[in-house]
């Protein structure tokens, strides 16, 4: 086989894999809310992110890479990269650090940012780059920008985006603070969880802009009135991202559910109130009020950022089911 055949083979393997995972995403309906994300999908190169990622194995990872002498691994890692699964792609001392999120999720929250042309986004989390071309080939290079504090991160991701022929802007920085330099902006996109909304944020938005965050266990969608105020509901989907990172950002250590029933303990929606009352409500409180309401999914539950208060709420922003976030 010629030098070159191998490559070959792969951009052809890689195609057909793109091509499948489109119609894969297509199927589940991830981008029903705007069906023009799916055109970007064809066309931005996953493989070309994900040089090399880490697969679980007995007693650790393995890492797949698109430069290994086998030719049957090459192969594995092309048809893991257009798998629609998450990719580990940086560990340290054994703990995740970044990876490139499920494809249908990104599907899914890319239709539910609503971007309109000439919209300029801010994304919280570089990651592999990926978002960010996704972002920037529906809006163009100019209109995204793409923030992650560990500048190796960022290097690797402008590296993977000028491969695939994309040129957003990368800011090496503390998301939490966004990028003042870049504002206003009309949608804020993080891949990251988030335990409250940073302020900054807000002031760096448009009135009307859109911010879609993870939070706790599920994806929040605020709209933002001024720079003192925004307010919205959770999407239904949960949503498991490594937390953000930055200056003055706590870390959050599991909540211990005990004394509350095993049924509750297993359930999602439960273990959504949990991350998202920690800081206010006992297991057992939030328990007994998980029942009163219904066993409620994540629609029913909001945020609040008002001035320097922030909270959470079921069903209504002044109601009485409301705790504090920061």
């Amino acid at each position: 086989m010629g030098a070159h055949a191998p490559d070959r083979d792969l951009t052809e393997l890689a195609a057909s894999a793109r091509a499948a995972l489109v119609r894969e995403i297509d199927a589940s309906g991830a981008w029903a809310a705007d069906p023009e994300w799916r055109e970007a999908f064809e066309a931005v190169p996953r493989h070309l992110f994900v040089p090399y990622y880490y697969v679980g194995v007995l007693g650790g990872y393995e890492r797949l890479w698109g430069e290994s002498p086998d030719p049957h691994t090459r192969e594995k890692w092309v048809r893991g990269a257009y798998a629609d699964a998450p990719l580990a792609t940086r560990l340290r001392d054994g703990e995740l650090v970044s990876s490139s999120s499920q494809p249908s999720l990104m599907a899914m929250m890319l239709a539910e940012l609503r971007v309109r042309d000439g919209d300029r986004v801010l994304e919280i989390g570089a990651g592999t780059g990926y978002n960010a071309a996704l972002l920037a080939h529906r809006l163009g290079d100019d209109h995204v920008t793409t923030v992650d504090l560990e500048p190796e991160i960022t290097e690797a991701a402008r590296r993977h985006l000028a491969t695939a022929g994309y040129h957003p802007v990368v800011v090496t920085g503390d998301g939490a603070r966004g990028v003042p330099e870049r504002a206003p902006f009309d949608r804020i996109i993080a891949t990251c969880t988030l335990a409250s909304v940073p302020t900054a944020w807000l002031a760096q938005c448009r009135p009307g802009a859109r911010v879609l965050s993870p939070l706790a266990t599920g994806l929040i969608a605020l709209t933002v009135r001024d720079a003192g105020h925004a307010e919205g509901r959770f999407l239904h989907t949960p949503a498991y991202f490594v937390p953000l990172r930055g200056a003055g950002l706590r870390n959050q250590e599991p909540v211990d559910p005990s004394g509350v029933p095993r049924r509750a303990r297993e359930d999602d929606l439960f273990r959504f109130l949990l991350a998202l009352s920690r800081d206010s409500l006992e297991p057992r409180q939030a328990h007994a009020l998980w029942e009163r309401e219904g066993r409620p999914g994540r629609e029913r539950y909001g945020v609040t950022v008002s001035g320097d208060r922030e909270w959470a709420w079921l069903d209504d922003p002044e109601g009485p089911c409301a705790w504090p976030l920061r």
